[in-house]
């Protein structure tokens, strides 16, 4: 994808690296959860967020853009956190400083009461689900798919009101990284009035044939990808 005429900045997109409880097979996906040290990061995780860093390191170089214009976003779960950190290390970037901030809109979607902390055996329930109807909750308090978008757009719009010409990285997870290239791709397509803002590209691009599509976005653990 090139770059949305939306957006005020450039976005990279990195999915945490490989974390413990991928390592254990276990749906971690509550704040509550998420922020606890022992989900954070497993070994390998580390290794690939140094890549990944590296990675992002050089296509800024490539691109000519100073670290300055760097801001890492990252979901406040600890595998996200923790892979940000690892990111700023490699670019020499203090993660306390005003370059790094944590957005709780980037969390991980939330899969409902039933799944958490049970086995990630159990995603393909929801991606069926997601697939029939994306705007269904699961009855155990999970988000639906446009649930998860509506608080992504939230994201975004804070995220270009607070920057512009920078260069932004978003660490996020899965889902919420599948389902933002979803809306992105759908939204960059739409011309005509009702256009002129990422707002209102968004709302009009809410529909099941897109929502039900995000699957094809998906990412690996500790991959970086350039999305606009």
């Amino acid at each position: 994808m090139g770059r949305f005429g939306f957006l005020g900045n450039e976005y990279w997109i990195l999915r945490h690296g490989r974390s413990v409880p991928n390592e254990k097979g276990l749906v971690v996906s509550s704040l509550e959860n998420g922020q606890r040290a022992e989900y954070q990061l497993a070994s390998e995780g580390v290794n690939q967020a140094q890549l990944a860093g590296e990675l992002l390191q050089k296509e800024l170089k490539e691109k000519n853009i100073p670290v300055e214009n760097v801001r890492i976003c990252y979901s406040p779960f600890s595998r996200t956190s923790h892979t940000a950190k690892v990111v700023a290390s490699v670019l020499n970037l203090p993660f306390e400083g005003p370059q790094c901030k944590a957005i709780e809109e980037l969390r991980e979607r939330f899969f409902g009461a039933s799944f958490e902390l049970g086995s990630h055996d159990r995603y393909p329930e929801i991606w069926a689900l997601d697939e029939k109807d994306p705007f269904m909750r699961a009855e155990d308090g999970g988000e639906s798919v446009a649930d998860v978008v509506s608080r992504l757009t939230t994201a975004m719009v804070n995220i270009e009101k607070q920057f512009q010409g920078c260069a932004i990285v978003i660490v996020s997870h899965g889902d919420p990284l599948q389902i933002l290239q979803a809306v992105l791709h759908a939204a960059k397509e739409l011309t005509g009035p009702g256009t002129e803002d990422f707002t209102s590209r968004i709302q009009q691009i809410i529909v099941p044939s897109i929502l039900s599509q995000h699957r094809k976005y998906s990412l690996d653990t500790g991959e970086l990808r350039r999305i606009a």
